[in-house]
């Protein structure tokens, strides 16, 4: 399948789980893609991937909490690859918490890579999606930014965040022919989820506990959302934006 033919897409947090799999995907379906994050080595390992398979991949260190590596990371695609279509806002941190046992610093530390993450990297490749002729920006949220969760406080009001974000996005930026969705997971297995539970009985009772409240029996995998996150990027999703789509296993259906 070759939906993405052509296009040139940045996916933040490429390194691993969730945003590899997209960043190969959309590799597959024709897409030239950067990756960025703050581990070269896993970003080089999945532009090797890439080239596997034929696809024109790009590593970039970038954090994206910083404004100035954000602008320099998108400058840095546009002259490799060319104008920006797609941008994948999928780096994010997860925090076990409450609001009373958190830390400001902790705090502080999710809210600025969940939401002022995507904040900046989306303001930084509007300029060159507008080059392109228009784009899609997919933010990989949360379905614990539609529903909330007992001791995930600050995670649940970052992911809340970005659903609206994205929202308002779609309706500032639908006039430039740029479309914004949002897609949102529940529980996937990568490997931040497999450090949740213990390797021991109770570790492994926990996880039956938390498969047992998915309809469909079992944790997602990351390319059960790869793969809708290469739809909503694809032209074939053209009359898309604005939506917050939940990939949850039918948790939210309860």
């Amino acid at each position: 399948m070759t939906r993405l033919n052509g296009k040139v897409a940045i996916v933040t947090g490429g390194g691993s789980g969730i945003g590899r799999a997209i960043a190969l995907v959309f590799g597959r379906q024709g897409a030239k893609v950067a990756v960025l994050g703050r581990r070269k080595d896993a970003l080089d390992g999945v532009v090797q991937e890439l080239a596997k398979s034929g696809a024109k991949g790009l590593a970039i260190l970038c954090d994206v909490t910083q404004a100035a590596d954000t602008r320099n990371a998108v400058g840095g695609v546009e002259r490799e690859l060319g104008a920006v279509n797609v941008l994948v806002n999928n780096a994010g941190v997860l925090s076990v918490s409450t609001i009373e046992n958190i830390s400001e610093e902790e705090w502080d530390r999710v809210i600025q890579t969940n939401l002022k993450g995507p904040f900046l990297m989306s303001r930084a490749v509007l300029p060159s999606m507008r080059r392109a002729g228009g784009g899609a920006i997919v933010n990989v949220g949360s379905v614990l930014g539609l529903v909330a969760m007992k001791d995930r406080a600050a995670y649940c009001a970052s992911k809340g965040a970005i659903t609206l974000l994205t929202k308002a996005m779609a309706l500032d930026h639908a006039h430039q022919n740029i479309r914004v969705n949002c897609v949102c997971p529940s529980i996937v297995e990568t490997e931040l989820v497999k450090g949740l539970f213990s390797e021991t009985e109770a570790g492994r009772l926990a996880r039956e506990a938390r498969i047992g409240t998915l309809p469909l029996g079992r944790f997602g995998q990351p390319n059960d959302v790869a793969e809708i996150v290469a739809f909503l990027a694809s032209d074939q999703a053209s009359w898309i934006t604005g939506t917050a789509i939940p990939v949850n296993g039918g948790l939210t259906a309860y």
